[in-house]
């Protein structure tokens, strides 16, 4: 009696002891199946001391005497007390249980097609697995064997076992470890094994008897004869309907791809691609009526139904995954809609502000109507870079690194192949604002002149009075010095000015009237502002004198140039005034004059050398 206390509190620490044990083999990410074993082991100990001890508390409340009544209740007390303590340990052994497994291996039994069991916990020093692969190995030979109203299983207890036998072999060990795992007695977990097994060999036998064979072997054939039909169908169709089609629509509908004037594919070369196209698609087709026919085929006999399975799951999973990825991006792809939208309208609008500007219809003060349709285009790339900035995380994959890789691939070869464009159309935006020329001006870059005919973000395209194209960079003209001819139209016009050199002995207001009456018979010259002429410098010999005229007609300098040149000869012809620039000591005596001689008079004789003597009277001698 005096030892129960110490078998009592000896109980609770060896449960604490379990309890702790069993909560540290929860947090084992990977169980161990030596673990498992250890703890069943440790439970199945508690549950006998529990046992032990709840006996010799009933023998000796069976010992007292009924007069005895303080000692029955305090025995009937432990008694209690242990019964309580025996329902928590249940219970928490069944929690315990639970736990594990949810994180133990079960090793499934399958002999036929549905899994009958599985196992859990080894057999002496087999491991599960191996438990497993030698129990379905047995029972796939007793299937075989195994004769219907005939032939039977048997369970016998050998006290450590319970084993299901099959005319005196053994087929399955129940072990107090088996049963402990599944919470019965081996004799109960046996009982519902043998049910299962015989249910699942009269299924067995069921499939495989020749009434079943007959019926599988007919729908083969049905099957196979219904897949010819339909190929003959599909190719019957595709030949007569489709090909036939296509015929018909050449040169309709079916037209060759032309290019300006290089024809690229004519009608007959186009057509025969279509009917191309027609047999791939034809082949498709029957190619996938046979890969679906296979798994119908297999899904036929039951010991390939699961390879049938497999290969509907090889065509259907991937349509299944495809099928939900896009039903579960139907949100991001609303959402993208919505800024593809909402960004068009904007566009539209900015379009809409852009033509009225350039019309005049609207107006901003500062703002010039060529400006409208160059910073349309920079408003519009910002606003599509925008655009995709908040769309790029709603597209699928953006968050892999393959799809995040190659973005910086692109980025970094268009950071390093793009220095000298990016300088290019920095500087063509800037002389967009700057306003130095526009499209027709007639412009000089260093020694390049000619009229503007195309101004582009990266290039500026000039025709010379050569009729010669030339490109040059914007950014060579933005470091350059640009001179615009027709910018003079706003105003007075382009003054045209050319120097002429004469000598001092001819009147400089003569030359001064010459020249302006030069200048006014000239085309596209403009009365007023009126011309006018200055006297540049005095040389040694000769004096220059720089004609200034207006002209409207910046596009056309030399033409200008070369009738005003012609009118300041005939002028000066006309008047009898040489164009000469003196610089020698001229004899004139006896020399001809060179005004051309239609500006002569017709008696014009040139002058006889003429030579006078005087003598020392002062007198002329001839």
């Amino acid at each position: 009696m005096n030892a129960n206390p110490c078998i009592f509190y000896s109980l609770i620490i060896l449960l604490f002891t379990i309890s702790a044990n069993a909560q540290n083999t929860n947090k084992n990410i990977y169980f161990q199946e030596d673990s498992t074993i250890q703890w069943i082991k440790r439970a199945d100990s508690l549950r006998k001391v529990d046992s032990i001890a709840k006996q010799k508390l009933i023998e000796e409340l069976e010992q007292i005497s009924a007069t005895e009544t303080k000692k029955r209740k305090e025995v009937e007390a432990k008694l209690n007390a242990l019964q309580q303590q025996d329902s928590i340990t249940k219970e928490r052994m069944k929690t315990e249980i639970d736990s594990l497994k949810k994180i133990a291996k079960g090793y499934p039994i399958a002999p036929y097609e549905d899994t009958l069991f599985f196992i859990f916990t080894k057999w002496q020093k087999i491991s599960s697995g191996e438990r497993a692969q030698l129990i379905d190995s047995r029972l796939k030979t007793t299937y075989e064997q195994y004769i219907l109203d005939f032939d039977t299983l048997q369970l016998y207890d050998y006290g450590q076992t319970v084993d299901i036998l099959f005319k005196d072999r053994t087929l399955i060990n129940i072990t107090d470890y088996d049963a402990l795992w599944h919470g019965k007695s081996k004799m109960e977990l046996a009982s519902i094994y043998k049910q299962k097994i015989e249910n699942d060999i009269v299924y067995y036998k069921e499939n495989k008897s020749l009434l079943t064979l007959l019926k599988q072997i007919t729908l083969v054939i049905l099957v196979i004869f219904i897949q010819i039909i339909l190929i003959k169908l599909i190719n019957r169709f595709f030949k007569y309907k489709v090909d036939n089609w296509i015929l018909k629509q050449k040169g309709t509908r079916i037209k060759g791809i032309k290019i300006k004037d290089y024809q690229f594919i004519d009608d007959d070369t186009l057509t025969d691609i279509a009917i191309f196209g027609s047999k791939i698609m034809r082949w498709a087709l029957n190619l996938l009526q046979l890969y679906l026919t296979l798994p119908i085929l297999f899904s036929i006999f039951p010991p390939t139904q699961r390879l049938a399975e497999t290969l509907f799951g090889y065509l259907f999973s991937p349509v299944k995954s495809i099928g939900l990825s896009i039903l579960n991006y139907l949100p991001d792809l609303f959402t993208i809609i919505v800024i593809i939208i909402a960004t068009r309208y904007l566009i539209k609008f900015l379009r809409f502000l852009t033509n009225e500007i350039e019309e005049g219809n609207l107006n901003f003060p500062g703002f010039y109507p060529d400006w409208a349709k160059p910073t349309f285009n920079i408003i519009r790339f910002l606003v599509l870079a925008f655009m995709f900035v908040m769309i790029f995380p709603y597209l699928p994959g953006s968050e892999s690194p393959v799809f995040q890789g190659v973005s910086v691939f692109l980025g970094i070869m268009f950071s390093l192949g793009s220095t000298s464009i990016i300088g290019n159309m920095v500087a063509g935006l800037v002389m967009t604002y700057m306003r130095p020329f526009k499209i027709g001006d007639r412009i000089k870059i260093n020694d390049i002149e000619g009229d503007v005919l195309e101004k582009t973000p990266f290039v500026t395209r000039l025709l010379t009075s050569k009729n010669e194209y030339i490109t040059i960079p914007n950014a060579n003209i933005l470091s350059s010095s640009v001179l615009n001819y027709s910018t003079s139209k706003e105003n007075d016009g382009m003054v045209y000015y050319t120097t002429v050199t004469l000598g001092y002995d001819i009147p400089w207001r003569q030359i001064h009237e010459l020249l302006i009456n030069a200048a006014l018979k000239t085309e596209t010259i403009l009365k007023t502002p009126a011309p006018f002429v200055l006297q540049t410098s005095l040389d040694d010999f000769y004096v220059s004198y720089q004609l200034n005229a207006s002209s409207k007609e910046t596009n056309r300098q030399a033409k200008i140039y070369s009738l005003l040149h012609q009118n300041i000869q005939d002028v000066f012809f006309e008047a009898g005034v040489e164009i000469l620039s003196p610089h020698y000591r001229a004899q004139r005596d006896g020399n001809y004059t060179t005004i051309p001689a239609n500006y002569l008079p017709k008696n014009y004789q040139a002058p006889t050398f003429k030579v006078n003597n005087i003598n020392s009277n002062g007198n002329e001698k001839f």
